[in-house]
């Protein structure tokens, strides 16, 4: 059974096209809140130690150090997968590509002093949003 509505004009929505554009937008709706994460934690991290890292990151997956400044690699991502098609009449491409980030956490004299991600870390208006899932446990940590 299909429930229509009127949208004006004699155009009409199913009620499943209704259900998938609320649902889209929830969808972007958390990815833009994983962007704002993101965005506040390069902030609020600064000035973090190393245990509280450790705490709140578990430990990186690559470590390099050059005088007092070291900086520990981390991996995040939910493995979210985004293709597009392009193509004409009689041919298509598809072009896939994994959201993922890679967070660079710089730490000077034992403190976090600047925190950096790169990779194709969210869309247009969710830059950083892969990038949440490893940090968001360092927010609140001051």
């Amino acid at each position: 059974m299909i429930i229509e509505g009127r949208l004006g004009r004699g155009r009409s929505v199913s009620l499943k096209v209704l259900l998938a554009m609320a649902f889209s937008l929830a969808l972007a709706g958390c990815a833009v809140e994983r962007a704002v994460v993101a965005n506040q934690a390069q902030n609020q991290m600064v000035g973090l130690t190393k245990e509280q890292v450790l705490a709140c990151m578990g430990p990186p997956i690559n470590h390099a150090a050059v005088g007092q400044t070291e900086v520990w690699t981390y991996n995040s991502g939910n493995g979210r997968t985004d293709t597009r098609i392009n193509g004409g009449a009689f041919s298509a491409t598809a072009i896939s590509t994994q959201r993922s980030c890679t967070i660079n956490v710089v730490m000077t004299d034992g403190r976090v002093s600047n925190v950096n991600y790169s990779g194709p870390t969210g869309g247009l208006i969710t830059g950083g949003e892969q990038c949440a899932y490893a940090v968001q446990n360092c927010t609140h940590q001051q």
